[in-house]
């Protein structure tokens, strides 16, 4: 079982639109997919009760309020972290992804909480045990959910990170700015993906870009095969 987790302490840096769009590729590759929401505001939830009944299958979970098992042969949990995480919360949850990919928006807000939010998932180490006694935070749910996983998952080293620029606009102030940023990460810096209006058609109609007309999307899917290649290669998973 692959789990891969969307992450940002920041909201709207496009966490639910990377995660709905992987759940989809997978799906479509003939996987059987699980795509968790911790969130919520469950937008990746909302994406998938508008997905068509003939498109490639997706089991939603709302892992922010119950914790329902997942089948030992599926292939992919897609996880749509909650924003807001840090200390013991942002342990809990990452210890518990083999790959973690973190969406930055270019601008400098996004930018300065990026650097000290990395760093951070940086210096969470391996599993130890299950963390699950977070009753008091307000994540039960979540934490019996990643427990299980836990229990149907090689989860036993840390994470691999690496980072996704965002709703980027070339040739812009703030596009210079997020790629100096970029080339002092000590992770990988894997594709640039654009603000295009092509995101917001699909999440419409409950799709992923991969399941639009490719001459509608052929240059937005050239951006996200560096994404897939990696997610797909084991420079992705925990040494």
């Amino acid at each position: 079982m692959r789990t891969i987790m969307l992450l940002n302490a920041k909201g709207g840096s496009g966490k639910s639109t990377l995660a709905t769009n992987l759940a989809a590729y997978y799906a479509a590759q003939g996987r059987s997919v699980v795509l968790a929401d911790f969130d919520p505001q469950g937008s990746s939830l909302a994406w998938l009760g508008v997905r068509p009944q003939e498109r490639p299958p997706i089991r939603g979970v709302a892992a922010f309020r119950e914790s329902p098992r997942v089948a030992p042969d599926t292939d992919y949990v897609i996880m749509d972290a909650p924003s807001g995480r840090h200390g013991t919360h942002l342990v809990s949850l990452v210890r518990y992804a083999q790959t973690i990919i973190v969406p930055v928006l270019p601008s400098p807000m996004d930018i300065r909480a990026a650097t000290q939010f990395i760093d951070e998932i940086c210096r969470v180490g391996p599993v130890a045990r299950p963390v699950i006694e977070d009753k008091a935070l307000g994540l039960d749910s979540i934490m019996a959910f990643l427990g299980r996983l836990l229990a149907t998952s090689d989860m036993s080293s840390a994470p691999r990170v690496a980072v996704v620029a965002n709703r980027v606009r070339e040739n812009t102030l703030a596009y210079d700015a997020l790629y100096e940023f970029l080339d002092r990460l000590k992770v990988p810096f894997l594709t640039t993906l654009r603000d295009t209006q092509n995101y917001i058609q699909a999440a419409e109609r409950g799709l992923g870009l991969f399941e639009l007309a490719p001459s509608m999307v052929a240059y937005d899917l050239e951006l996200w095969q560096p994404l897939i290649e990696w997610l797909n290669s084991k420079r992705s998973l925990p040494k």
